[in-house]
């Protein structure tokens, strides 16, 4: 049987910037709460090169660097931080569980901020050139490619909105989809064909990202879907723009998540089981900004405080 770590007051899943400012808010209001943070220390940021939109830092700040200061700051209040892959969370009950190898670790809350990761292409450097061409965020990114020539990959309501956005900066944005029509609702559609720096390629695969980690993306192989014939494009960067997986597995059957798996949040945080709360990403389908992130994580940490207190006062 797996072995059970004392009841934390509060723990945490994730230690992006939703986890980790649960994690400074709630040892802030005295307790020590635990964090476990998964395999990728920092989420997404950490595979982000330069912040320029996070407040605080006028000229701008690399992802990992950020996180690392995050953390920092959590652990000098208190917060507990452990590295491991959840790989069963049990919520029938408080204290919840949640299960890394043969360790359980329990709180009286719990604050799920597993975060949401982007969906990728599956070409073999796509993730080796992310932060050096490759973006999957316009808003973090759109406004270092001013008057560059931009691909955009996709054809939904995120790729209409991400070529509309990286416009307002970039002198072409080429929007790159597989199929013969676009998916994205008429508005969206409209916004974008409207604008004269947005091209469509259509029935279009994009096979191959050139360029490589030290120069970053010089442009990009696609192939024309009716006619087979493939071509180099040159561009300056590639945005891929196909949707995100919200990282909810785990909470299946235990949490009410939406069609798309994301967990569905009342009253802010709260989630369908009361004393679990999220925050960030992994509930938030539309902003999914670090600061929003970091907000929601405040908030998910303060209502969980309130929780146990409420419950508290019951018993008194």
């Amino acid at each position: 049987m797996p072995s059970c770590d004392p009841v934390f007051r509060h723990l945490i899943l994730g230690s992006g910037p939703a986890g980790l400012t649960a994690g400074l808010y709630a040892a802030r209001s005295n307790c020590c709460p635990l964090i476990i943070q998964g395999v990728t220390p920092g989420g997404q940021l950490t595979k982000t090169t330069s912040v320029d939109n996070y407040p605080g830092f006028p000229d701008g700040i690399q992802g990992p660097e950020l996180m690392a200061e995050m953390e920092r700051q959590a652990r000098r209040f208190g917060t507990n931080i452990v590295t491991g892959e959840v790989t069963a969370v049990d919520l029938s009950k408080a204290p919840f569980e949640a299960y890394v190898g043969e360790t359980c670790y329990r709180g009286r809350t719990l604050i799920v901020a597993t975060g949401a990761s982007p969906k990728m292409l599956g070409l073999p450097n796509e993730r080796e050139l992310l932060g050096r061409g490759v973006s999957v965020c316009a808003t973090c990114d759109a406004f270092f490619y001013k008057g560059k020539k931009v691909v955009v990959v996709g054809g939904g309501d995120t790729a209409m909105g991400e070529a509309a956005f990286i416009a307002r900066f970039a002198r072409e944005v080429m929007v790159v989809h597989r199929g013969e029509t676009l998916r994205a609702v008429p508005p969206m559609q409209e916004r974008a064909r409207k604008n004269k720096r947005v091209s469509f390629r259509l029935h279009t695969m994009l096979t191959e990202i050139l360029g490589d980690k030290q120069s970053g993306v010089r442009g990009v192989r696609v192939k024309d879907l009716q006619s087979g014939q493939e071509e180099e494009i040159i561009c300056d960067g590639v945005f891929i723009a196909i949707g995100h997986r919200p990282n909810t597995a785990l909470f299946r059957g235990q949490l009410k998540l939406d069609p798309e798996g994301y967990i569905v949040s009342r009253n802010f945080t709260e989630t369908s089981v009361p004393g679990v709360f999220a925050a960030g990403d992994v509930q938030d389908r539309v902003f999914r900004q670090a600061v929003t992130a970091a907000g929601s994580g405040c908030m998910a940490a303060m209502q969980a405080e309130r929780y146990l207190e409420s419950q508290e006062e019951e018993l008194i």
